[in-house]
């Protein structure tokens, strides 16, 4: 690029800018011009294998890792350098969510050429005008060419040069690998799958699970779905398309639609990576695949289940940092860590975790095993399927085909030492009854259950078949937990709720009058939902001796639950509203998770 002064991204003028808005002193200017060009020839060198565009000083100085003087634990970036830029030069800048990008206006407004020599990227269309994402919203002979392409008015925005290079390698990537698998591909328009059996002839140039293409766009999906940190994949078939939707932090975000006539193969090749009958179509099945992030393993647990349409591909990402993680981190409050510590630091006994799916169970069950771990120790696991492979554990998976279920692998297990047992799920009188003997012959047994709340598990032992007396002489305690949505801290704002009108939702609250609480406004970091991340929200149930005492055949719930709280149990409603209150989480997160409490 030219040294021009009056060029807004010439080298000095940037340079300069900086300067003015303090991001860079004088000095470092004066040095950075001096040395940029061997560190652009460093830097060409560099990326030549990823990148064959030029080198700006923006680059340069994005390399350098400078310390941003208004907060120097950060290093001053290319997307904060482009986002004061954008602030000086009066221009929108947009953090690009790819969530919220429909992939063919990013594809067909442009060629795939077009957008990659000159950088930009088309973003949306509102009321015909045409927003597209560039780092040099000064070429108006460039917008000037797309709106003459695409009839409609241009509107520039800035965004960072790494941002739309990676947005434009992964969308025309994808739409590429799509558009020449459909192209291989013939199917009928309307598959009706297990609905009604189409008859045709097979063909030969049906699009096989390691075609080229297929397998670029499989790659693609998971590559995608970590970067979004994502913690499922639903690939669903409909009538005349295919949804590729994703769950990020609880929440399902429709990504891709794909043609119908590929789904089968994507489908086929996620069979094959995890080592699934390819013929069967008619049963469901379960297998797992193991891949890597940043040099990290990552398990991705898979199922596939025939629907109406086809068959539907569910992929859980089980990332080890959620999974194995302490136990201060999981959102336990003080006196409820110290309760549940107290239960699972038991010699013997049953410790159980209940909650819905998808509400923290196996994070919860994994890391108390990674606390409890020690050489001194044995620590053996039956799940189904095992959902993360650790090498401290001894896992065992569960075989129907083999004859290996929860209940008669229990057995075995007594045989082998072990001094703490995980079963993944008390599902059945069988199961039940091995942990009873399993803890009553001096083990540690932890296990799940799939009900509402900590009281109502003691119940469900009983309607399951075990006698009260053996779940008085080897239950330790119960957690029940929920995971709640946490308030984007980048977004994070103070505003005031009368506490009448939370009493009429049904949160009750200690104060009177207005109180000050938070939420998030929606920013580029949360996607504009006001939520980052999740939290647990927990209630522990100690057995202690007054609840073993109304333990009966036909106890009535709200007894043992009236006499927790008489105990000191803190109930999961209430303690998602210390988390309100707290400004962890909003009143929203608070109704959603817990209304079957008010």
């Amino acid at each position: 690029m030219k040294s021009d002064l009056n060029n807004p991204l010439s080298d000095e003028h940037v340079c300069r800018t900086l300067v003015q808005v303090s991001l860079i002193s004088q000095a470092q200017a004066q040095e950075i011009l001096k040395k940029r060009e061997p560190l652009k020839q460093k830097l060409a060198k560099q990326l030549a294998a990823k990148d064959a565009g030029t080198i700006s000083i923006i680059d340069v100085i994005d390399s350098l890792n400078i310390k941003r003087p208004d907060n120097p634990s950060l290093p001053l970036d290319e997307e904060h350098i482009y986002k004061m830029l954008a602030q000086v030069w009066q221009v929108p800048y947009k953090k690009i969510d790819p969530l919220k990008l429909d992939l063919n206006i990013v594809t067909s407004i442009v060629p795939h050429s077009f957008a990659r020599r000159h950088l930009v990227l088309p973003l949306a269309i509102n009321n015909g005008c045409l927003t597209v994402a560039t780092p040099n919203p000064f070429n108006t002979e460039l917008l000037e060419d797309i709106a003459r392409a695409s009839n409609l008015e241009v509107k520039a925005v800035v965004s960072s040069r790494k941002e739309i290079i990676k947005l434009i390698n992964e969308f025309f990537g994808f739409k590429r690998s799509i558009a020449a698998a459909e192209n291989q591909f013939s199917a009928p328009l309307v598959d009706l799958g297990n609905l009604e059996q189409y008859v045709r002839i097979a063909s030969d140039d049906e699009l096989p699970s390691n075609d080229q293409h297929i397998v670029k766009a499989v790659n693609h999906l998971f590559t995608y779905a970590l970067d979004q940190k994502a913690s499922d994949i639903h690939i669903e078939p409909k009538r005349e398309t295919s949804l590729v939707r994703m769950r990020i932090d609880g929440v399902l975000h429709t990504v891709y639609k794909i043609p119908k006539n590929v789904h089968t193969a994507i489908i086929s090749r996620i069979k094959n990576l995890s080592r699934m009958d390819m013929a069967e179509k008619r049963r469901p099945q379960d297998g797992r695949i193991k891949t890597d992030k940043e040099g990290e393993e990552v398990e991705v647990r898979v199922s596939i289940l025939p629907t109406a349409f086809g068959e539907k591909g569910v992929m859980r990402i089980m990332d080890p940092d959620i999974l194995f993680q302490d136990l201060e981190k999981l959102g336990f409050t003080s006196t409820d860590l110290i309760r549940f510590n107290g239960c699972v630091k038991a010699t013997n006994g049953i410790v159980l975790v209940c909650g819905p799916t998808g509400s923290g169970k196996s994070t919860t069950l994994y890391s108390t095993l990674r606390n409890l771990y020690s050489p001194a120790i044995n620590i053996t696991t039956v799940e189904d399927p095992i959902e993360m492979i650790h090498q401290d554990f001894n896992q065992i998976a569960v075989n129907p085909v083999v004859g290996i279920h929860f209940g008669n692998i229990l057995r075995n297990i007594l045989r082998q030492d072990p001094d703490v047992i995980m079963i993944g799920e008390m599902r059945d009188l069988e199961t039940a009854e091995n942990a009873v003997q399993a803890a009553l012959t001096g083990h540690l047994v932890l296990s799940t259950l799939h009900t509402n709340d900590a009281p109502s598990s003691v119940t469900r032992l009983i309607d399951l078949g075990i006698p009260p007396f053996l779940i008085q002489a080897t239950l330790r305690g119960i957690l029940a937990q929920r995971l709640v949505r946490k308030i984007c801290t980048h977004c994070k704002e103070k505003y005031t709720i009368d506490t009448g009108e939370l009493a009429d939702m049904g949160l009750h609250v200690e104060h009177s009058g207005s109180i000050e609480v938070f939420r998030g406004k929606g920013c580029q970091h949360c996607r504009g939902t006001g939520y980052r991340g999740r939290t647990g929200i927990h209630e522990v149930l100690p057995y202690s001796e007054a609840v073993k005492k109304i333990t009966v055949e036909h106890t009535d719930p709200e007894l043992l639950r009236a006499q927790a709280i008489k105990e000191g149990m803190v109930t999961l409603r209430e303690n998602a509203i210390k988390k309100f209150l707290s400004g962890v989480t909003t009143y929203q997160e608070v109704l959603r998770v817990t209304w079957e409490q008010i």
